[in-house]
């Protein structure tokens, strides 16, 4: 519940330091200080980096900072809880993406469900009056299915191979913090110096609470329960970033962004639902 409320949190956080930093500056100060964090777990860890590893790593790094940047970009054009709620569409757009790479279909009912979120989308981002979709709420869209891609991708990769989760994790991490430093070296070497005591905390809050704790804390305890509850847990951050952007961030839905919300969540947990049960009885035939 801890990485899921931080996750749901990153939203409003970006949104805030957006205001007045660049996003490239914020993301490579956040990446370069988590991969300096994930360098010195894996110095106290064994073993070193496989060449897969760097491969798969390299590769999904890639796809993660196109993720990060849609998403901070997107934030600052559209509200925090706009953001948080059109993401969790990756939640079921991943296991039709899974279904297509392997080949098995999923039930009927997982589409209505999936056509229900859709109809909760359109619905949010009318709220405020029927008008085309601002380039923030459609950079979450795309960025959702982008997600869904990139999770696909990265469980079929790892599947059945040896790979360190904490590994892989600092290649991506330190693949993103190159990227994101390389294209925006001039505003961060502007932007850096000028940080006062609440950029940084931020920025600390972004790279240390929710990138190396939540990595933590998502291993430490997904061995620790079952994976169908860890699912459903880390499944509640939309939950946690409509309310942190409201309660911390001043933001209000209308009644019908209202009900678009709750559209969405309730597709995504329905379709999430049958995508769990699905699955078991193709592992037990």
């Amino acid at each position: 519940m801890g990485v899921a409320i931080s996750w749901g949190s990153t939203y409003l956080a970006v949104k805030d330091l957006a205001k007045h930093t660049p996003v490239l500056a914020i993301l490579s100060s956040r990446f370069l200080i988590t991969t300096l964090g994930m360098l010195i777990l894996w110095a106290f860890s064994k073993g070193r980096i496989t060449k897969a590893e760097w491969k798969v790593g390299l590769l999904l790094g890639c796809t993660q900072a196109l993720i990060l940047f849609m998403e901070a970009f997107g934030v600052t054009k559209t509200s925090a809880s706009n953001g948080g709620l059109i993401i969790s569409l990756a939640i079921i757009l991943t296991p039709i993406m899974d279904g297509i790479w392997a080949k098995h279909f999923l039930p009927r009912p997982f589409f209505i469900a999936t056509f229900v979120a859709f109809v909760g989308v359109a619905l949010l981002v009318s709220s405020h009056g029927i008008r085309t979709p601002n380039i923030g709420d459609f950079l979450f869209l795309v960025c959702a299915f982008t997600r869904a891609a990139h999770v696909t991708a990265l469980g079929h990769m790892t599947r059945g191979k040896d790979f360190s989760s904490l590994r892989l994790t600092l290649v991506q991490s330190g693949v993103c913090a190159i990227i994101f430093t390389t294209f925006g070296f001039r505003q961060v070497v502007h932007a850096v110096p000028n940080y006062n005591s609440n950029d940084w905390s931020g920025i600390l809050y972004l790279s240390l609470i929710c990138t190396v704790f939540a990595f933590l804390a998502q291993t430490w305890a997904i061995r620790r329960t079952s994976p169908s509850r860890a699912s459903l847990l880390l499944g509640t951050e939309p939950v946690w970033a409509v309310l942190v952007a409201i309660i911390i961030g001043g933001e209000s839905l209308t009644a019908l962004g209202v009900i678009g919300g709750l559209l969405i969540l309730s597709g995504t947990y329905f379709g999430e639902g049958i995508e769990t049960k699905h699955r078991a009885k193709q592992q037990v035939r």
